[in-house]
């Protein structure tokens, strides 16, 4: 016999079986979805028009590799996600197709000739439609796994956070067929029974008896939760195992570091863990439709505000000597240096040194105090939209001087500058507006940048905007 035959795993072909089954219920919801949003189309279509248009069956061409590629992108057909999380998941996912479509034809000037009644019911409609799909498939494919697979009983090695974090995961998803059945301590050193005692499985010991224990157990899967840093052990304990028929699974303890817009994904067969990297290169579709909303509602947001701003600007030239817009360096996309415009809301001074704006602070114009209350001093930071140097949502842009001094003393400060500068954010609307004059209140606040640019999406930045104008009630601006 050759000794590099390795006995095939029972756990492992049904792993494929379900693999495949699942890619097979995937491409049924995909391919019901794309017939759900055609043909609810055309259905409102023809009734209220008795016929069917070319301009309807072009956008319905649109719609079908809109949802084709958002939906593909934005994984709406994991099956992990419970019923409320996968709803949540389409209804992004359907609402980023409807917006790519008004984007295109705001752009091209086409969307005065569809009924908006035929486009508001096919927008309810089709989702409602699509969610009635995704429950039927859902039920009938949970139905198939229950009658049809098994449970596959696993252990884990390890008992730390992650260790404990993934049982819970694992036990508590009913679309998994792994089902943990106790921890292994994955080194030699004597049991605290206090720590045991605050698993919620069974402590069965340490890796020396890992043997046994696949066998009185029936044990078909080993998860190894053990951070890098025992690499030695999981090369051991893989070696030792090659021959008991069992899967072995390695889960990184990586979430100890200061993370980035992680993932983990397959180039050319070798896996590779993304622990740092821009949503700029990473989600080019959703950069490119975010880029074309910003656009588009900046370029509405000068045309509303302009009698605002021309009274505005009036008002700063009689109060006081100087420029009526005010641009100071900040830190744009990847640290470069931009222009960030303002109106000036304070006298001239000599700013060899930037100090942020305090209480009372006698720079501050009668005008500039109303303006900078009320944020209405930010409004030309729509000209950096249009400019592309910011976007509509992101990490504030800080003065060159603040960044240089936080950036020591703040863990990960200078990591917000991964995604472009933004005239509103995540941290804005959590009440985190204004002056930091605490190291604690600003890595608060880098906190929640760093939050937004793991969490982004275009459903993200659509809530903060709402959000925006309610954080503008905020007393702790000066």
């Amino acid at each position: 016999m050759n000794s590099s035959f390795k006995p095939h795993s029972a756990a492992n072909d049904q792993r494929q079986l379900l693999s495949q089954n699942e890619s097979l219920t995937f491409l049924i919801q995909h391919c019901a979805d794309l017939f759900i949003v055609c043909g609810s189309l055309f259905f409102f279509t023809y009734l209220k028009l008795g016929e069917i248009p070319t301009n309807y069956r072009l956008l319905a061409v649109l719609a079908l590799l809109g949802v084709w590629i958002i939906y593909r992108r934005g994984r709406v057909y994991r099956r992990s996600m419970g019923l409320y999380g996968s709803a949540w998941r389409l209804f992004k996912a359907w609402f980023n197709v409807l917006l790519l479509l008004a984007l295109i034809g705001f752009v091209t000037k086409s969307g005065e000739s569809f009924s908006r009644e035929v486009l508001i019911q096919w927008a309810i409609a089709g989702y409602v439609l699509q969610l009635l799909s995704m429950s039927v498939l859902r039920a009938l494919y949970k139905h198939y796994k229950v009658r049809f697979s098994h449970e596959i009983p696993s252990l884990v090695i390890g008992t730390g956070d992650l260790a404990t974090q993934l049982v819970d995961n694992l036990n508590n998803n009913s679309w998994l067929p792994d089902r943990v059945v106790g921890f292994v301590k994955a080194d030699d050193l004597p049991i605290d029974y206090d720590d045991a005692l605050a698993l919620p499985l069974p402590l069965f010991g340490s890796a020396e008896n890992l043997r046994q224990l696949i066998k009185d157990y029936s044990i078909r899967r080993l998860y190894l939760a053990l951070p890098v840093a025992d690499s030695d052990i999981i090369e051991a304990l893989h070696i030792d195992l090659l021959d008991m028929n069992v899967d072995v699974i390695w889960v990184p303890d990586i979430f100890g570091l200061k993370l980035l817009n992680h993932s983990v994904r397959e180039v050319a067969g070798m896996p590779l863990i993304t622990l740092n990297e821009s949503p700029m290169t990473s989600r080019r579709i959703h950069i490119l439709l975010k880029c074309l909303m910003d656009k588009v509602l900046s370029a509405c947001a000068l045309v509303a505000f302009s009698p605002l701003m021309l009274v505005i600007a009036i008002l700063i030239k009689r109060e006081s000597e100087g420029p009526v817009f005010f641009k100071q360096d900040r830190h744009g996309l990847d640290g470069r240096i931009i222009k960030v415009w303002k109106f000036r809301s304070m006298r001239l001074h000599d700013d060899a040194e930037v100090k942020q704006a305090t209480k009372g602070d006698s720079r501050v114009t009668k005008i500039g105090a109303f303006i900078r209350r009320t944020s209405i001093d930010e409004l030309p930071q729509f000209i950096n939209v249009l400019q592309g140097t910011m976007s509509l949502v992101g990490p504030r842009p800080h003065a060159v001087a603040h960044n240089n001094y936080y950036s020591d003393k703040v863990n990960a400060y200078l990591a917000r500058h991964r995604i472009k500068p933004g005239i509103t954010g995540l941290a804005q609307v959590s009440g985190y507006r204004g002056e930091t004059e605490t190291v604690d209140k600003m890595a608060k606040r880098v906190e929640y940048d760093l939050a937004y640019i793991n969490k982004w999406s275009l459903g993200l930045d659509i809530k903060i905007l709402l959000k925006t104008p309610l954080s503008l009630l905020s007393k702790d601006i000066y």
